[in-house]
């Protein structure tokens, strides 16, 4: 019985643990180990190994030790796993010796990026050493002129008030016997640099500052402490300029000015917290294309997607030559487009020392961008030149593959959208002057998150900011961390993000630990909502952004959508309201949980009264408004819910199958038709190519996923509106529906305890596959059609089980390991009414051009008006109601054997 451990939750006195086996068991023992010490062994009676809680006494700070687990079934225990080591950071205020330094007089907003340095003499070779180091801003930091991790951007951005990380780094190869260097790159970062649209800079603070604690034991037995304090020295650089939205500049010909005086700030070290996130690495090297030149002149790179990060740049050229480097993420006219950038320099510039190669590339900043822009350099001075991706570096989890390979396209635009934008934090894009965490872009996009990649930690650190910067009254910002310190918002959809991103961690990774961490925002947030609704029990009359981006809303006013936006408060009121009562009853609150499904079923029969007629209509009558009724159980009864479903198929017709929806429904639409039995629908929306539509980017060359559905128009001329991003996850959440339901594999319990194999096949797919590494294993739905038969497989991990389902069968349990099954299709019915043949593009696509050629046009938006559910026969009638019978009888003969055909 092999055991595989792991630890969550670490660097905490309290880490968790989860393991996976092979065999099922009814015991578990751990082992732990300090160094020193004797083992000490919990055991303990379960069946549990997800984010199991520390058994033992806190952990101290520095400790050092290993951990190994055993399970055990009736009595009899298997073989221990490997010994997990571990090593903890500082956990208190009290363990650091360090102070916050800054440069005297150097490092001022607006100056050349300082540099601090301090010598240490070790007299012996080095057995350990760990550097415990953050800032206030960004820092590169160096022992003996080698960087002591490759993090980039660090210490990243968190609500630096509440919460600034810092990282234990183990340099021991980096230092030596005799003279020792340690010095600190100091830049601007999201701490003082351009925040925000408007311009504003030193949101946190105006100084930098470095706080840094090396701790050092030699081959003698001696111990060496190292701290920030008044014997550093700062000096000026070459980097003379520094920001994330502007760039970077940087004169090569400038080495170090001579050291002058830090002093030692009074800032407070009980903010301080160990890194609880995956640090941003370079996660790929992309190289360039330089094959031509704009109308301007200027030499053009293309690195074949979108991505972010920053150009690397070999050049070798004269001294005092200047370089400049501009980004854009797409081209317009055969120039850089960058009016998307807004107010954004995105402009990196270098002069040249000369006499040598040189490399370019900054380390203070980053870009979101396909394209380059080089200037000051001619194509025979560059040796090479590679875009440098950065992301926070989370493990990839998840993978989906079809037989479409614009759907494809379309998932891997998802997935390097996701990487781009989850750097340090979860933000709306990455290349214009905004890149922040926008709370209701996240709560859309997490469950597609959580199956691309492990991003537990990630989302968990988040969270821990967006409690932080909660107001007291409950209400949540629209971004995290917060900038809009003089705000008290409270958005439906953005505020949610409090309740339904906790609940997505715990249900896709099956560790209450979220929920636990989380309840009192979670709660705080559902009160705040509650003391908001009015007598009638809505949320109404406040400020929303309601189905945001919706594809009807002016460029200029993106928030003006088809939907009311108090019916989306109210629904996001009643969604938040029943997530709650389940994190409650998850927790073993049932008071509490007993209290909020209460209230949810109340708010419940206030939606209904206020939104819902009798026969199940919406009062607005829009795909938004239908698919959060239908997917959140907002319809009292199944006569209404059917109504909507059969409505929401209408609206869906009459729009053409191109999409109707915003940041709000986009995520929910495809479920919705899917789960009211027309999952037909879902993928007429999915594989339509005329804009609004997922692959209308993708026939647009798109890499990556568009903030707006035409952030391009046909022409290739950029969108008009001043809010266009080509980077950007909301409207690609529907990665998540292709994961569960077109390839089928599905969380049916947290963690994947219970997979639910549920595929959709057919369509216009011929297979379609997704695997998946869950807490348990590794998971994997792929179905194939081969003459008409499915040919469905299934890989189950150890200690969980299946539920799956084939056509023509009940569904069915299976347990872990490989499966494979075959069921015949059922042959598609004959169209009987209009509506049959709207719904079948084959069908519609042979049926067109005869209406074409008779004079009329078959209009999905007229014959939803007119009938389409009418017999099929009545269709010549329907899309000719100005004809002579005559006109009618032709049209329907010729209609007639396109149908026999």
């Amino acid at each position: 019985m092999s055991v595989d451990l792991r630890l969550h939750g670490m660097p905490a006195p309290r880490p968790r643990l989860s393991w996976r086996t092979t065999e099922p068991f009814d015991a578990y023992r751990i082992e732990l180990t300090l160094a020193g010490g004797q083992p000490v062994v919990h055991t303990a009676e379960g069946a549990e190994q997800l984010g199991v809680r520390w058994p033992f006494a806190p952990l101290d700070s520095r400790a050092t030790g290993t951990l190994r687990v055993s399970v055990g079934s009736r009595g009899r225990w298997g073989a221990w796993s490997r010994p997990l080591a571990f090593e903890t950071p500082l956990f208190g205020a009290g363990d650091w010796s360090a102070r916050f330094v800054s440069p005297r007089t150097l490092g001022g907003v607006l100056t050349a990026a300082p540099l601090l340095s301090r010598t240490v003499q070790l007299p012996a070779a080095v057995t350990r050493a760990r550097l415990h180091v953050t800032a206030l801003g960004l820092h590169v930091t160096r022992i003996n002129g080698e960087r002591v991790t490759d993090e980039e951007l660090a210490p990243g951005w968190t609500s630096y008030g509440r919460r600034l990380r810092y990282r234990t780094h183990d340099v021991t190869a980096l230092l030596r016997p005799g003279e020792n260097e340690v010095t600190a790159l100091l830049g601007n970062g999201w701490y003082r640099g351009r925040l925000y649209w408007r311009g504003e800079r030193a949101l946190y603070g105006d100084r930098l500052a470095l706080l840094a604690q090396l701790e050092i034991e030699c081959a003698d037995g001696s111990t060496h402490l190292v701290v920030t304090d008044e014997s550093w020295q700062a000096h000026t650089t070459g980097v003379l300029a520094d920001d994330l939205y502007d760039g970077q500049t940087t004169d090569l010909r400038i080495g170090r000015g001579a050291g002058e005086p830090v002093e030692v700030l009074d800032e407070p070290l009980d903010q301080l917290f160990p890194g609880d996130s995956p640090p941003v690495r370079p996660v790929a090297a992309v190289p360039g294309d330089m094959r031509y030149a704009a109308p301007s002149g200027e030499l053009l790179v293309d690195f074949g997607e979108n991505l972010v990060g920053w150009v690397r740049l070999r050049v070798r050229g004269r001294a005092g030559q200047e370089v400049v480097v501009r980004h854009a993420e797409v081209l317009e006219d055969g120039e850089l487009g960058i009016r998307p950038l807004r107010s954004a320099q995105a402009t990196d510039r270098y002069v040249l020392a000369g006499g040598r190669t040189e490399v370019l590339e900054p380390s203070l900043t980053f870009h979101g961008f396909r394209y380059a822009g080089l200037r000051g350099v001619a194509p025979e001075e560059i040796e090479s030149v590679e875009a440098v991706v950065l992301s926070s570096d989370l493990r990839p989890t998840g993978h989906f593959r079809c037989s479409d390979p614009d759907v494809q396209q379309l998932h891997d635009n998802v997935v390097r959208s996701m990487r781009g934008n989850f750097l340090d934090v979860p933000t709306d894009c990455p290349q214009r002057d905004e890149r922040l965490g926008w709370t209701g872009d996240i709560q859309v996009f997490a469950p597609a998150a959580a199956f691309l990649a492990d991003c537990s930690s990630f989302l968990s650190s988040w969270l821990r900011d967006l409690a932080a910067e909660q107001f007291e009254d409950g209400c949540v910002p629209f971004v995290v961390p917060n900038i809009h310190h003089n705000i008290l918002p409270a958005a439906a959809a953005w505020g949610d993000a409090a309740t339904i991103v906790p609940w997505t961690l715990y249900e896709r990774y099956g560790d209450a630990e979220v929920l636990r961490e989380q309840y009192p925002s979670m709660r705080a947030w559902v009160e705040r909502l509650n003391a908001f609704a009015g007598e009638d029990g809505l949320w109404a009359g406040r400020f929303q952004f309601g189905d945001w981006l919706d594809p009807a809303a002016p460029p200029d006013a993106p928030g003006d959508s088809r939907t009311d936006k108090d019916l989306v408060a109210t629904a996001h009121y009643i969604r938040s309201t029943d997530l709650l009562a389940r994190t409650a009853a998850v927790l073993g609150l049932s008071e509490d949980a007993r209290r909020y499904r209460d209230l949810a079923a109340e708010v419940r029969r206030a939606f209904a009264s206020a939104y819902v007629t009798e026969r199940g209509l919406m009062v607005s009558d829009t795909p938004t408004a239908y698919a959060m009724a239908l997917q959140w159980d907002l319809l009292p009864t199944p006569e209404q819910r059917e109504a909507a479903g059969s409505r929401l198929a209408d609206l869906v017709r009459a729009n053409g199958f191109r999409v109707a929806t915003g940041f709000v429904g986009t995520p929910l639409i495809t479920d919705a038709l899917t789960e009211a039995g027309y999952p037909h629908l879902a993928f007429r929306l999915l594989l339509e190519r005329s804009c609004p539509s997922w692959l209308y980017p993708v026939t647009m060359g798109a890499t990556t996923i568009w903030e707006r559905w035409d952030s391009m128009l046909p022409d290739g001329s950029i969108n008009p509106g001043q809010m266009t991003s080509f980077n950007h996850y909301a409207l690609g959440a529907v990665a998540d529906w292709l994961h569960r339901r077109v390839a089928g594999l599905a969380p049916a319990a947290p963690g994947y305890r219970r997979i639910e194999v549920r595929p959709l096949p057919g369509y216009g797919l011929t297979w379609a596959e997704a695997d998946l590494e869950t807490p348990y294993g590794e998971a994997g739905v792929a179905w194939r059609i081969s003459d008409g038969t499915l040919v469905l497989e299934a890989r189950v991990p150890p200690g969980t089980e299946a539920i799956v389902h084939l056509p023509g069968r009940e569904p069915f349990l299976t347990g872990p390991g490989d499966h494979q099954w075959k069921a015949e299709l059922p042959p598609p019915a004959s169209p009987e009414v209009i509506a049959d043949a709207v719904d079948d593009a084959r069908l519609w696509e042979r049926l067109t051009p005869v209406m074409t050629a008779h004079g009329v046009i078959g209009d999905p938006a007229a014959l939803a008006a007119r009938g389409l559910r009418l017999p099929l026969s009545e269709l010549a009638s329907v899309v000719a109601p100005r004809a002579t019978p005559e006109q009618v009888a032709r049209l329907r003969s010729a209609l007639d054997e396109q149908l026999r055909g």
